[in-house]
């Protein structure tokens, strides 16, 4: 299947390799992005660009007369320290602001909306390895709730004005594009700094875990979510699909596999463990092999590789 999509977000790290999926698969593609996080030269070129922020009456407006089949939903505000330091601004963005874009998606008959949730901070600390969809939900920080909330108002107005909503549940994402300056991407912050011959900070005692997956892996789900067969049932957790690889890693493991897919070392040094983060956190991928068809295909290592080569490119 293919059609006209928005997607929101897609100037930033995974909103643009999104839109890149989507035109790859034959869609006609419209980013939305107020471009305070996202660069302009991200967005891929035969991709329609409207610069609004997801709260105006503009972005508004864009989704409710743009003939959208998907609304493909990516802006968001994404630091688990800015939402706990400012928990007001992260659901106005998050929930105040999705909640404009659902609204202009009833009044512009949107067949399907694709959420960006987290699979971690929305199931927050658990017992259960990997983690399934139906695990319960136990956020741990603001962000956390308002990416929980999301899912509600989701399945709430979806349910009241007659569009289907799908929930990504995201691992740590990672890839190029990711911003090194961003406290919400690791495994960039440690390329860069090892690139560089700077130490790597380890906050805590480095054993928290961690389940990554790559961001062009994360777009094929994007694609196959659009058009997927999804059935409602009682809840939130039967249109939601974890999309990770079911395999965790420890930050002092992440450090080492960096230091040693880039050829060099450099002092790992600790800090003080910081509040709302989690100790650790893998997802169960069953549900998206066997209803989305869709599975994580690159390498760890491979998409290190490839992320240390788009950082000197731009380091260049």
């Amino acid at each position: 299947m293919s059609g006209r999509v928005l997607v929101t977000g897609g100037a930033g790290f995974i909103g643009s390799h999104i839109a890149e999926a989507y035109l790859a698969a034959g869609w006609d593609v419209t980013v939305l992005d107020d471009l305070s996080r996202g660069q302009e030269k991200n967005i891929p070129r035969c991709a329609r660009f409207v610069r609004a922020d997801i709260r105006s009456p503009e972005a508004r407006r864009t989704v409710a007369e743009g003939g959208f089949d998907v609304l493909n939903h990516h802006a968001a505000q994404i630091d688990v320290r800015v939402s706990v330091d400012r928990p007001a601004f992260d659901a106005e963005i998050n929930l105040v602001g999705f909640v404009n874009l659902l609204e202009g998606a009833t009044e512009g008959g949107v067949k399907r909306v694709v959420f960006a949730s987290s699979g971690g901070v929305v199931y927050g600390e658990t017992s259960v390895f990997p983690t399934p969809e139906t695990d319960g939900k136990r956020p741990v920080s603001p962000y956390g709730v308002s990416k929980l909330a999301g899912e509600h108002y989701l399945r709430a107005l979806g349910l009241l004005n007659g569009f289907e909503g799908v929930a990504l549940r995201y691992a740590n994402v990672f890839g190029p594009r990711q911003d090194p300056k961003s406290e919400a991407g690791v495994v960039s912050i440690f390329v860069s700094r090892v690139v560089a011959g700077r130490p790597v900070t380890v906050f805590g005692d480095g054993t928290q875990t961690r389940d990554y997956v790559f961001v062009r892996d994360v777009a094929r789900a994007n694609v196959l979510a659009g058009s997927a067969p999804v059935a409602r049932g009682d809840g939130i957790d039967d249109t939601a699909f974890n999309i990770a690889t079911a395999r965790e890693r420890s930050v002092l493991e992440l450090a080492e596999a960096v230091m040693s897919v880039l050829g060099r070392r450099v002092p790992v040094e600790f800090a003080s463990p910081r509040p709302g983060e989690l100790f650790r956190s893998v997802l169960d991928v069953r549900k998206a092999e066997q209803r989305l068809g869709w599975r994580s295909e690159h390498s760890f290592e491979d998409g290190l590789r490839e992320l240390a080569t788009w950082y000197r490119e731009e380091a260049s």
